[in-house]
């Protein structure tokens, strides 16, 4: 009996594994059908052309994408021209299939179409061509996709022409966004460099210019310390680094500015070491530490800054303080910036403006208006500056690059 139970329980799993098997089959046949297959397949070298697209239009990118956009057209061939009419590729790319008329006649089209209307025309060079301009949501055109048929174009195929023309449009404003983004991103690192304060550099070199007769060893220091300070600063660089590396070239500017107060300068560091490859915007730290040590020193003899990093769950907090004479709090209504440049003029509240504002506004164009600058301050109780980052944001992260690019 025991034997024949046995028998009886390995026959109903080798029926239920069985089913199982029959009901995934039939599982896989029912996900995987014609119509999902399709859309999977169109998906698939949408993508394949967007890749291509995102770098512009130009010869290369129009080459690779060529072949992509064909398909999704399901055109014979197609030609791509750029905003002005140029040629830019075609698909198929052998030119044995392509002869200098119809070519031509393609061009003829391109330009017909750049006024902004799909342009259609009968050939006895290659049946039909549909040429459909790349329009942006504005009207203006980009380009021209010149799709070539030997049949006469239907609505079905026209309406394609048409999706696919307005999704290669599509990812070429994106490219032109990430260009621009990548201009103004550049502009304001320049604008950052350019409001190094130049009273500090004149100051420097003074200060290294002192010691070297009264001692040369240290003169030679601060020379290293000031030339890795200005390679850091004009380095070519990404847009982001680290909270270590701006940590280390702030370091260089304090080295240097306690070289000429002497003791009268006091600096406090307290960093979490977890916050130290956290990703900051380049140059992020330096106008909020030399805005602290001119307001600390303003009217006075001596003073202190403190600069602190924690963990915040998610984030990283950071801030930068110093007991200066502080501000009135209604002067905070204008902008943390303008609030700082307002407090002293007379300590350039100008560069700390230009410098304060460029890194609240890059703060919150990289990871959100929950980011940005807050200030904390009193008239003669010093003033706090707080930025807030996140531990980690896809898509953002440190960028290197040679000096002075």
């Amino acid at each position: 009996m025991p034997g024949e139970i046995a028998i009886a329980l390995a026959a109903a799993l080798i029926l239920a594994t069985v089913a199982a098997a029959v009901v995934a089959v039939r599982t896989r046949r029912v996900v995987t059908t014609p119509t999902e297959r399709a859309v999977h397949a169109a998906l698939h070298t949408a993508s394949l052309a967007a890749r291509a697209l995102r770098h512009g239009l130009d010869a290369d990118s129009a080459q690779r994408a060529a072949p992509f956009l064909r398909q999704l057209t399901g055109a014979d061939a197609i030609v791509l021209f750029d905003e002005s009419g140029q040629h830019s590729a075609q698909d198929p790319s052998d030119k044995s299939t392509w002869t200098r008329d119809a070519l031509a006649a393609a061009e003829d089209a391109a330009k017909a179409a750049l006024t902004g209307q799909r342009r259609i025309m009968s050939t006895h060079l290659a049946g039909a061509m549909v040429a459909q301009p790349l329009l942006t949501d504005d009207g203006d055109a980009l380009g021209v996709l010149v799709a070539v048929t030997s049949r006469e174009p239907g609505p079905g195929m026209l309406g394609a022409i048409g999706e696919v023309a307005r999704y290669a449009a599509s990812q070429l404003e994106l490219a032109d966004l990430d260009a621009s983004r990548a201009r103004l991103d550049r502009a304001e690192v320049l604008a950052l460099r350019a409001q190094i304060s130049p009273h500090f550099i004149y100051n420097a070199l003074n200060t290294i210019a002192s010691f070297v007769r009264t001692d040369p060893d240290r003169a030679r220091e601060l020379i290293l310390e000031f030339a890795d300070f200005t390679r850091y600063s004009f380095r070519a660089a990404g847009q982001y680094t680290t909270l270590s590396e701006e940590l280390r070239n702030i370091d260089r500017y304090l080295t240097l500015e306690r070289a000429r107060f002497g003791n009268a300068l006091k600096v406090r560091l307290q960093v979490a070491p977890e916050m130290l490859n956290v990703v900051v915007p380049f140059l992020a730290l330096q106008p909020l530490v030399e805005n602290a040590v001119r307001h600390g020193f303003a009217g006075r003899g001596g003073g202190s800054v403190e600069i602190v990093a924690r963990d915040d769950g998610t984030d990283c907090v950071i801030t930068v303080e110093d007991d200066g004479v502080g501000m009135d709090p209604e002067d905070l209504r204008s902008g943390p910036a303008d609030a700082l440049a307002d407090a002293n003029p007379d300590a350039g509240g100008h560069s700390a403006h230009v410098g304060l504002t460029n890194v609240d506004h890059r703060l919150r164009a990289a990871f959100g208006n929950d980011y940005g600058l807050v200030v904390e301050t009193a008239m003669d109780a010093g003033t706090k500056v707080i930025m807030r980052v996140p531990k980690f944001r896809s898509g953002v992260r440190a960028g290197g690059g040679g000096a002075f690019g």
